[in-house]
């Protein structure tokens, strides 16, 4: 795989749902017919009922940066998605907050795991139900309880940061959208054998499909670093599966590319209203380059064993130092930037800002060594670490 086990520095989820779409429409099968096949498949949640003031002249073109929530749900009512013999909760299984520069040439994203404890704002479900606020609740209850409007809402109380769209893909169209591009290749580093689950991958590179990819991107109980393992490991099977959708095997195949998109717009929950709208959407990120993409888990620790909250993560002071720099549209890694006095921060336990059993504090500081910085040694512990094959 090479360069593409780099989960952290290739792409994330708005590559594979913006983009695929709008190269669905462009691509010679963009018909009116299709076009309103999409549209009628998009699902919507939605507007955001902000807690964050949106900038005056953000209705002015690309002048404003644009913070775009991306989630990943783990529902398991749909029809194929019930792979590990639990019930769906309905929850957020995955959120990354996509900052995109108000240049639309750069773009990096912020991970927020599932089982970290936050205070969660009053907000309306798309049903008019009022889900009540509550203190110390994991991060994933808001999607199950309010849907992605409250999870945006619980996102700007968190960061301070306006949303300004959510994207929430779930689990209906996964098998389809993987088969429709014939599979994605995975390297496995140790076989996973999950009997609780019932999941079984033998260790090596394999052409996955079906179930097999499901199991893959749905398993965390018997692969390493658990929760902020997986996401790590959601994000390499994306970079890989965009990779595959963008490769000529696909765009020179229409039929291919339109199954994969009706797949995909099966899967989609967003405010945006039609596929226009994200065609519009990546249009003004047609600068910025996936291959630039950054990801950072934000800082966070986990509960010591005997709190009463253990097995659970709390998110650290530092990560407004992260916050920050989004409201201020700095990159980020910022080489210029003052460092941090060491006394103040506990270090990094990783490069890549990635929890380990040895050490559970997650670092994200805005200050981090870059990953251009990190020793191949490092990036290979790093994959270990997570479940992943060290790059090539």
């Amino acid at each position: 795989m090479g360069s593409e086990t780099r989960s952290g520095t290739r792409t994330v989820v708005l590559t594979v749902v913006v983009t695929m779409l709008f190269l669905a429409v462009g691509t010679g099968i963009g018909t009116w017919a299709f076009y309103g096949h999409l549209n009628r498949n998009l699902g919507s949640g939605g507007d955001i009922h902000h807690l964050v003031e949106e900038p005056d002249d953000a209705d002015e073109g690309p002048k404003q940066p644009l913070n775009i929530l991306i989630l990943g749900t783990d529902g398991r009512d749909c029809d194929g998605c019930s792979i590990d013999g639990e019930g769906g909760s309905g929850g957020s299984d995955s959120t990354i907050l996509l900052h995109v520069a108000a240049d639309r040439k750069s773009a990096y994203g912020v991970s927020i795991p599932r089982d970290a404890l936050v205070d969660r704002p009053e907000c309306t479900a798309p049903d008019g139900t009022t889900i009540p606020e509550a203190s110390g609740v994991m991060w994933n209850q808001a999607y199950a309880l309010g849907g992605p409007i409250c999870t945006a809402r619980q996102t700007e109380l968190l960061t301070g940061i306006p949303v300004d769209h959510y994207l929430a893909l779930d689990f209906a169209g996964f098998r389809g959208m993987v088969d429709a591009v014939g599979g994605v290749t995975i390297c496995i580093p140790e076989a996973i054998d999950d009997e609780e689950h019932n999941i079984f991958l033998p260790a090596g590179t394999h052409n996955l499909r079906g179930k097999q990819a499901l199991d893959y991107v749905r398993n965390r109980s018997s692969t390493p670093n658990a929760d902020l393992g997986r996401m790590r490991r959601q994000q390499y099977f994306l970079t890989a599966l965009a990779t595959k959708v963008l490769s000529a095997g696909t765009l020179t195949r229409p039929r291919r590319l339109a199954t994969f998109a009706t797949e995909l717009s099966k899967s989609i929950t967003t405010d945006i209203g039609s596929v226009a709208g994200l065609a519009d959407l990546a249009a003004q990120m047609r600068d910025v380059d996936p291959g630039s993409i950054e990801f950072e888990t934000v800082p966070n620790q986990a509960y010591p064993e005997g709190d009463p909250n253990w097995g659970r993560l709390q998110i650290l002071p530092r990560a407004d130092q992260l916050w920050q720099r989004m409201l201020e549209d700095r990159p980020l890694h910022d080489p210029t930037s003052a460092p941090t006095d060491p006394s103040k921060s506990s270090p990094p336990s990783s490069p890549t800002g990635t929890a380990t059993p040895a050490n559970p504090e997650v670092s994200a500081s805005p200050n981090e060594v870059p990953a251009e910085s990190v020793t191949p040694e490092q990036r290979e512990k790093d994959a270990a670490d997570n479940g992943l094959c060290a790059p090539a």
